[in-house]
C-alpha cells in the first residue's frame, strides 16, 4: 500500500502540496482512505455464517415459492359446485375421504359429494377446488359450527364420516397458489443486500444452504493513554476511564464490523508497536485512538509515523491536519505485511466519534462492498437561542438533535464533551467559509441513527 502521504487527488485544499504543513480538507482525506481500502475478497459461507454480510451476486429463484397449491386455513378441501348455495339452515353434507397433512406425498383424491380434511399449509388434493374453512362447518361432530379443528388424536371422526358445510366457497378460496411468492426464474435477492433475517429466511426457502458474499470486515479498537482505566476499576488521582474504545467498538459493530476491543495500551511506543503487530492477525482494518496530535506522550505518532511495510517503499502512517472541528490530528496508512489499513484518530471522545463517523465508517462499508457507504445528510431548519459560532477555515461538526426537519444543538462544542454525544442524534455540519450560522437557517445535517 502505497503511503497517502504522497498522493494528491487534485481537490483543493486549505494548504495546497504534500508535507508537514498541509492542511487537509475533510473531503481530500476522506478520499484518501477511500482510495486505498478495497472491498474484501468474496468468499462462501453457510446461511447464518452469513448474516450481516453483503452478497455478492444476484440470486435467482430455481423453484417456486410456494412450489404447490396449498390451504392457507385449516378446514376442508372441496368441490366448489358442492357447497354452492350451503347455508346453517340447509347445509350442504358431504362425505370425509381422508385427511390431507402438510408434508403429506400421496393425499386423497375428491370426488363430487365428497370433502378431505385439510391442516394450513397441505397441498390442494386432486379434485378439490377451494378449502372452507372449519369455522364454516360442524368439524364431522354433528352439532352445529365448530370453533376450531380438533387434533387428530382426540377427534376420531375428523377423516371419517360426514361433514356439514354452512357456507358456500368461490373457486380457489383460501388457497395460496403454486409461484404467488415467487416464480421459478424470479430474481430473489440482488447483488449488494445486506443479508438480515428475511432475507435468509429467503434464502433456506428456496433451497440455497450457501451463499456467496463478502465477509463483514474485522476491526481492531486499540486506545492509548496511561491515564486510562477499565471501566469498573477504582480511578487513582489523574486517572479516567476508558470510554473511547468501548464506544468505537460498538460504532464498529453498528457499522457491520465484526469488532475486537484490546484494553488501553500505556503510553509506550514499544509495548504499542507489539500490541498493533499481535492484533493484526485478525484484523481487516485497525483503528487507535488517542497520541495522535503534538504533545509529548503522544505515543502513537511516535510509534507508527517511521513504521513501513518492508517490501513496499512508501508504506507507513502518515499523521496529518484536517480542517474540522472537532478532529483536527489524524492518521492514516497501513501496517503489517498485509498492508493492513490503519486510522489513528484523536483522543477526545468527542473528537474520536465524530473522526469515526466520518471517516472509520465509511471505510468499513467499503471493505463490505456496500454501494452506498455513507450515512444519510439531509437539510434542517436550525432551532437555537442564538447564532452558532464556527471557526474559519474549518468544517466545523456540532451535536445536533433532528426531529420534524428541524435540528437542535446539544451541548457545547467541547471535545470532550461526552453526556451531550448520549443524547445527540445527528450532527451540524458548518462550511469551512461560514462563521455564524443564524437560528432559523437551512443546515446540512448527518443522521446518526
Amino acid at each position: 500500500m502505497s503511503s497517502s502521504a504522497h498522493r494528491d487527488t487534485g481537490h483543493d485544499h486549505a494548504t495546497s502540496g504534500p508535507g508537514p504543513d498541509r492542511l487537509w480538507s475533510v473531503q481530500d482525506h476522506l478520499d484518501d482512505v477511500l482510495s486505498t481500502v478495497r472491498p474484501l475478497d468474496p468468499i462462501e459461507l453457510n446461511l447464518l455464517d452469513a448474516q450481516g454480510c453483503v452478497l455478492v451476486d444476484d440470486v435467482t429463484v430455481p423453484l417456486s415459492l410456494p412450489p404447490f397449491d396449498n390451504s392457507s386455513m385449516d378446514g376442508y378441501a372441496v368441490r366448489v359446485t358442492d357447497v354452492a348455495g350451503a347455508s346453517e339452515e340447509f347445509p350442504a353434507v358431504l362425505e370425509v375421504v381422508g385427511d390431507v397433512a402438510a408434508g403429506q406425498t400421496d393425499p386423497v383424491a375428491v370426488g363430487p359429494g365428497q370433502a378431505a380434511r385439510i391442516m394450513t399449509g397441505a397441498p390442494l388434493p386432486p379434485g378439490a377446488e377451494a378449502v372452507v374453512p372449519v369455522e364454516w362447518t360442524d368439524g364431522g361432530l354433528g352439532e352445529g359450527p365448530v370453533a376450531g379443528m380438533r387434533a387428530r388424536s382426540l377427534a376420531p371422526e375428523g377423516a371419517e364420516g360426514h361433514v356439514h358445510v354452512y357456507r358456500p366457497a368461490e373457486e380457489r378460496a383460501h388457497v395460496r397458489a403454486r409461484g404467488s411468492d415467487v416464480r421459478s426464474g424470479d430474481r430473489a435477492l440482488t447483488a449488494g443486500t445486506v443479508l438480515g433475517p428475511p432475507q435468509i429466511g429467503l434464502l433456506a426457502a428456496i433451497g440455497r444452504g450457501t451463499v456467496r458474499v463478502r465477509p463483514r470486515p474485522r476491526v481492531v479498537v486499540l486506545s492509548t493513554g496511561s491515564e486510562l482505566v477499565q471501566p469498573d476499576e477504582q480511578l487513582a488521582s489523574g486517572q479516567i476511564y476508558d470510554s473511547n474504545s468501548f464506544a468505537l467498538t460498538a460504532a464498529a459493530r453498528d457499522a457491520g464490523a465484526i469488532a475486537y476491543r484490546v484494553g488501553a495500551v500505556s503510553d509506550d511506543a514499544e509495548t504499542l508497536r507489539s500490541t498493533i503487530e499481535d492484533q493484526l492477525v485478525r484484523a481487516d482494518l485497525m483503528v487507535t485512538t488517542g497520541g495522535v496530535s503534538v504533545g509529548a506522550y503522544d505515543v502513537v505518532k511516535e510509534a507508527l509515523a517511521h513504521v513501513g511495510d518492508e517490501d513496499e517503499p512508501g508504506g507507513g502512517v502518515d499523521f496529518r491536519k484536517l480542517a474540522m472541528q472537532p478532529g483536527k490530528p489524524q492518521g492514516f496508512g497501513s501496517i503489517g505485511p498485509d498492508h493492513t489499513p490503519l486510522l489513528a484518530l484523536p483522543g477526545n471522545p468527542v473528537s474520536s466519534y465524530v473522526s469515526f463517523e466520518l471517516f472509520v465508517r465509511p471505510a468499513i462499508r467499503t471493505l463490505m462492498g456496500l454501494p452506498d457507504v455513507h450515512r444519510p445528510t439531509v437539510t434542517a431548519s436550525l432551532a437555537a437561542d442564538k447564532a452558532l459560532t464556527s471557526p474559519k477555515g474549518r468544517r466545523q461538526f456540532l451535536r445536533g438533535s433532528h426531529a420534524d426537519g428541524s435540528v437542535a444543538p446539544v451541548g457545547g462544542s467541547g471535545s470532550h464533551l461526552v453526556a451531550a454525544l448520549a443524547h445527540a442524534n445527528a450532527l451540524i455540519v458548518v462550511p469551512e467559509d461560514t462563521e455564524s450560522v443564524e437560528p432559523g437557517t437551512q443546515v446540512e445535517v448527518v443522521l446518526l441513527g
